[in-house]
């Protein structure tokens, strides 16, 4: 029986095209792409209403909604700092480090319970605690500015209403972040103010790639691997802008890898150049 294999297209610098977990005839393009449910807004001007809880400053102390993302003291809630007044005040000068209590409840399709999910936060001010009905879903984050993701697989009930809670604090219980991200010339906010969504991928699939293509044609690439029951062979192909492949590369990964080297070599490449942009 042939081995089964991961597929990647690589347009530009490269696009996911497909995960095949075993050996099996042609699926539909799309079968195994990401698919993504958002929870919260996508910007700040398309905006979710969650339930909201905050424990200090302005609009305090009992349960209300508000809009997600944003950061809470735009909506009303606690009490601004800027990021300079320990100086202005002196060292016996302590910033408000109210949290925000976040409640939303939200369903995922039955059709994910075969599927990895991921809950994914582009950004929350400043640690964040993930509940899922109830459950913890993994450490608290800490650091205001980066993304983060939390596997809720087995903490969902498919088809049916789920209850996210987020616990955000304002100021970081980590001296190091806060010295950071929050002593600096500039005000200091709470909050949930990037995106949430859900992200379902099948449960062998290519979290990430590091991609070096070089002007001399020669192609490497690191690939991630999550989820491997048994060994698999990756396999790269490069196309040129008319779609004709020009490049191919394979790798075989064992069940317990999460990462293969894959490496070829593109013979003659037409470079890029403003007058002449070509493109793989």
């Amino acid at each position: 029986m042939p081995r089964p294999f991961l597929l990647l297209t690589y347009l530009l610098v490269f696009s996911l095209a497909a995960v095949l977990a075993s050996a099996q005839p042609s699926l539909p393009r799309g079968t195994f792409q990401k698919q993504v449910q958002y929870l919260s807004g996508r910007d700040n001007t398309r905006t979710a209403t969650w339930e909201f809880y905050c424990t200090g400053g302005r609009k305090s102390g009992y349960w209300t909604t508000i809009q997600v993302p944003s950061c809470w003291e735009q909506q009303g809630f606690g009490a601004y700092n800027y990021g300079r007044d320990y100086k202005t005040y002196g060292k016996n000068f302590r910033f408000a480090d109210e949290q925000g209590k976040y409640k939303h409840a939200f369903t995922v399709p039955a059709a994910w319970q075969d599927k990895a999910v991921y809950i994914v936060f582009e950004g929350a001010m400043t640690d964040a605690e993930v509940r899922v009905n109830g459950q913890l879903a993994g450490s608290v984050h800490q650091g205001a500015f980066y993304r983060f993701k939390l596997d809720i697989s087995t903490l969902l009930k498919f088809g049916q209403s789920n209850l996210l809670e987020v616990t955000v604090s304002k100021m970081s219980a980590d001296a190091s972040v806060n010295n950071a991200e929050r002593l600096a010339d500039y005000w200091v906010f709470g909050g949930i103010f990037r995106p949430v969504y859900l992200e379902a991928t099948p449960k062998q699939f290519i979290p990430h790639t590091a991609i070096d293509a070089r002007a001399d044609g020669s192609f490497a690439a690191s690939v991630g691997l999550r989820g491997l029951a048994q060994g698999a062979e990756v396999k790269a192909e490069i196309l040129d802008a008319s779609g004709r492949v020009v490049g191919t590369a394979l790798g075989r990964a064992a069940a317990t890898d999460t990462v293969v080297q894959l490496r070829t070599q593109v013979a003659k490449p037409l470079t890029w150049t403003a007058e002449t942009p070509r493109l793989y």
